[in-house]
This record gives C-alpha cells, structure tokens and sequence, in this order.
C-alpha cells in the first residue's frame, strides 16, 4: 500500500456536529473541479492549478474535508496534510467557503471536523497554518479555534515578502496552534 493510499483508507465520512443543512465528509477526486471554483472565487487564496485540487482529493483526502450541502455538492473544503518531519502536525493549506453558504459556521466546523478526526486517527497533536497579516477572516478563524479549544498559539513569520517571486505579497505569518491533549484511553 502506497502512502497515498493509506491516506486514502483512512478518511472516513462520520463527523459530528455540523450546521443543519449540511455534511462534513472526506473529499473525492470529483469533488476537484468544485473545490477551485470555490477556491478560484474566494479571492483571497493563492489559486493552485485546478490539477492539483484533484491530486489533493486523490492522495490528502483523509487530511482534507468538505461540507456537502442538501444536493451532496461541495459547499466548503479544508485542504490539509501531515508535515512529513513532524508527524503529530497537520498542516491546514486552505480552507474556503462557497460564497452563497458564508456566515453559517461553515469553516469553524470543518476545522473542528478534520482537526477531531486527525486527532483520533492519526495522533496529530498540533495545527500549523500560515496566514498573510492582511487575511483579517482568517487570522479570526484560527484565533478563535485555539480559543474554542484552550490551546495556545505561537506565530512566526515563515516566509518574509522577499523570498516571494511576485510583488505586493505578504509575507506568510506561521501559527502553530497546540498541543491538543491525546483522546484518553490512546497510546499517544
């Protein structure tokens, strides 16, 4: 079994609490194309090509999730992975939310979801993220997520405006946000 298969195997559909009217469940491949329009539309994320959205759902599905609304489509997604030299950190990549569905909660559940669920599979211990100083939704997410959860955050600005190849970008503020407690009863 490769490790993207593992990945694979070890997503599943079964979260909990979630806003009424919608599901939190694992991505597929065909949920790619939907996941950069919402993503293409937010605006405020780098835009990767459409090709790699579909390998995230493909090889990162037990480390990403969307919220699926009435129809089963694509309403929210949260791309994320393991740090390959931190294996208790899931790294959070992106995290969107459909314009027609913001406002119900959407992004913290799925936080809460895929965080949850990293926790009990996969032993994570810690969130890491980084954030540009101008994403105000953002820096308000995962501050009140540290805060929901009672954990610390510390940030760091990983990588300076300099090192970007394009003008005007902001530098990317790391926030690693933990250590969460281990589920009783585990090993970890």
């Amino acid at each position: 079994m490769t490790a993207a298969q593992a990945d694979h195997a070890g997503a599943r559909s079964d979260f909990k609490e979630f806003p009424e009217g919608f599901k939190l469940d694992t991505p597929q491949v065909e949920d790619g194309a939907a996941i950069w329009r919402i993503a293409c539309d937010s605006k405020t994320l780098d835009l990767n090509s459409s090709y790699s959205y579909l390998l995230w759902c493909r090889d990162f599905a037990a480390t990403s999730a969307v919220a699926r609304d009435t129809a089963g489509q694509p309403a929210a997604f949260v791309t994320g992975y393991v740090r390959p030299d931190r294996p208790d950190t899931l790294v959070v990549w992106q995290i969107a939310v459909d314009e027609a569905h913001r406002g119900r909660g959407l992004a913290a559940a799925l936080l809460d979801g895929l965080t949850t669920r990293a926790i009990d599979e996969l032993g994570i211990r810690r969130v890491e993220t980084t954030i540009t100083p101008d994403n105000d939704a953002s820096n308000r997410l995962f501050a009140s997520f540290a805060e929901r959860h009672s954990v610390p955050v510390m940030h760091e600005v990983l990588f300076d405006a300099a090192l970007f190849p394009e003008q005007g970008h902001e530098p990317e503020v790391r926030h690693l946000i933990g250590p969460f407690e281990a589920p009783p009863g585990s090993n970890r």
